[in-house]
């Protein structure tokens, strides 16, 4: 059984490609999905993705996902910088997470430079575009436990 990882995207991530292009790049978010797919078999990993504007859906999907997958990878958008409820939820889940900015949040607006999920994130990868995405699946496959991997050391950087 392949380690199944879920990339959750928060508000208005459903518009990159048309939203600020100059600052979150031409993919959109379909690009960027179907680009985690394709890494993630080359990785041996199931992918599941899901976005949700409402910060009430996000939790909902974490909830969803506890007991279900192996590792995470979070980029709450906006939800980052303002959700108790979202970190509560995502602590939960006792699994690797990663969280992702597509952005450099420490070059922006200084209320941009706190964020509540980094509390709980294993790592955090801001300021690469789309790409650190793909690095956030290399990251949990390295630190997620696989049966087959027992006494290797995997799951440590």
């Amino acid at each position: 059984m392949r380690p199944r990882v879920l990339v959750l995207n928060g508000p208005n991530l459903n518009m990159l490609g048309s939203r600020e292009p100059a600052l979150y790049g031409t993919d959109t978010l379909a690009d960027i999905e179907s680009a985690c797919r394709a890494h993630a078999r080359t990785l041996g990993l199931a992918l599941e993705c899901a976005q949700a504007n409402g910060e009430g859906d996000l939790v909902t999907c974490v909830h969803q996902a506890h007991g279900r997958v192996d590792g995470l990878i979070v980029n709450a958008g906006a939800y980052s910088h303002t959700s108790i409820a979202l970190v509560d939820a995502l602590a939960l889940v006792d699994r690797p997470i990663i969280e992702v900015h597509l952005s450099n949040i420490f070059r922006r607006e200084p209320f941009r430079h706190h964020s509540y999920v980094s509390t709980i994130a294993r790592g955090v990868i801001c300021g690469l575009g789309s790409h650190g995405y793909l690095l956030a699946l290399d990251a949990l496959a390295k630190l997620m436990p696989r049966p087959c991997d027992e006494g290797t050391g995997h799951g440590e950087f």
